[in-house]
């Protein structure tokens, strides 16, 4: 099955590089409308020989794991917070829905203004546009455990700890990771958001320097590193689903 998926993915990639010679040859685009693959190959080695492919992706993978992080953390808090008390859930839902109402593009530029173009105003973007699916997640997790499950943890005098770490985390596990899914993901968004209003380093900066001096090479190769970064983000992800959830694996008959 493994194998089959290898060949899958090479044949995939193969057709999508034909494809894309395929139409520069046709059409006559110039390297500034649409680079060849090739172009784009040449492009990636310079910037990885001099090192500034390191350096860029550097601190956009610091702002992103940090962003990451911090929302989840306060996500993940708040949203056990919501689903233990209905009256706290009214009180905020309006403010957190209304959030999530303004496009992270119109609050970014308040926010570098505000904390100034360095690290922290990325790592804040990165981690408010993560805040919104985790915590509806951890909601929905948290609200979809069993209630005969926790008349069994009350019968058996069990405190809110040993509920919470024995009964609710993992009942709650799964969903919280379609939550976490997706917010590795948008983490990765959230940082270039913010490289792009206001930077000197990261990938969204070398995006906005190559679109600056026609140089779409430059752009295509950023672009490209950015989707590694996020498919390997989503990996580790399901990587550690797969591997904290194996409890739910059901044994072959």
């Amino acid at each position: 099955m493994r194998t089959r998926r290898t060949w899958l993915l090479l044949i995939s990639l193969a057709t999508l590089l034909l494809g894309w010679q395929t139409v520069i040859w046709l059409v006559d685009l110039p390297s500034f409308i649409l680079p060849a693959p090739i172009s784009v190959a040449r492009r990636f080695w310079l910037i990885v020989q001099d090192g500034s492919l390191a350096r860029h992706l550097g601190t956009t993978v610091t702002e992103v794991l940090l962003g990451l992080a911090l929302g989840l953390f306060s996500a993940t808090l708040l949203g056990y917070l919501l689903a233990k008390s209905p009256t706290v859930e009214r009180l905020l839902s309006p403010y957190i829905v209304a959030s999530q109402a303004v496009p992270m593009v119109a609050v970014a530029p308040l926010l570098v203004i505000w904390l100034g173009p360095g690290m922290l105003s990325k790592v804040l973007i990165a981690a408010l546009i993560v805040f919104f699916p985790v915590l509806v997640n951890t909601v929905v997790g948290m609200r979809a455990v069993p209630e005969e499950l926790r008349a069994l943890m009350r019968s058996l005098q069990a405190t809110r700890w040993q509920t919470l770490r024995l009964l609710e985390i993992p009942a709650a596990l799964p969903v919280f990771f379609g939550g976490l899914r997706v917010g590795a993901t948008l983490a990765v968004i959230g940082a270039v958001v913010g490289e792009f209003v206001g930077a000197d380093r990261g990938l969204g900066f070398l995006i906005n320097l190559g679109r600056g001096l026609y140089d779409t090479a430059l752009v295509f190769v950023s672009v490209f590193v950015l989707i590694g970064l996020a498919l390997a983000l989503y990996g580790i992800v399901v990587a550690l689903e797969a591997r904290l959830l194996a409890w739910q694996q059901r044994p072959d008959p």
